[in-house]
């Protein structure tokens, strides 16, 4: 049994194609990512990797919708998206597939 620690881990990404991580793989990518209110990231794209995005709690907005918890959200390669956090929040991201370079900010 190996013991990881999420906050040693890059932006709460632990599993993926990227040196750290608890298992290397260019399959997928998974990461828990906590935000505070407040926080954002710019209207971006992925083109080639699918990404979904479950909120665990909190409220968030992204392309002017509201999730909150429980909401599953998948987006398509080449689907625009922003996000923004109302109220801190925690988010379980997986991506398919694990490719580096892949987030273009638009």
């Amino acid at each position: 049994m190996e013991i990881y620690k999420l906050e040693d881990m890059i932006k709460g990404w632990f599993v993926g194609n990227f040196n750290q991580s608890v298992m290397k793989t260019s399959d997928f990518e998974v990461a828990v990512k906590k935000y505070k209110a407040g926080d954002r990231e710019n209207l971006h794209v992925h083109k080639v990797a699918t990404e979904i995005t479950v909120i665990v709690y909190g409220r968030v907005v992204m392309n002017e919708v509201e999730y909150t918890e429980g909401d599953i959200i998948k987006i398509a390669p080449g689907e625009p998206t922003d996000f923004h956090v109302l109220t801190d929040c925690c988010t379980v991201v997986v991506k398919n597939p694990s490719v580096t370079d892949d987030k273009y900010v638009l």
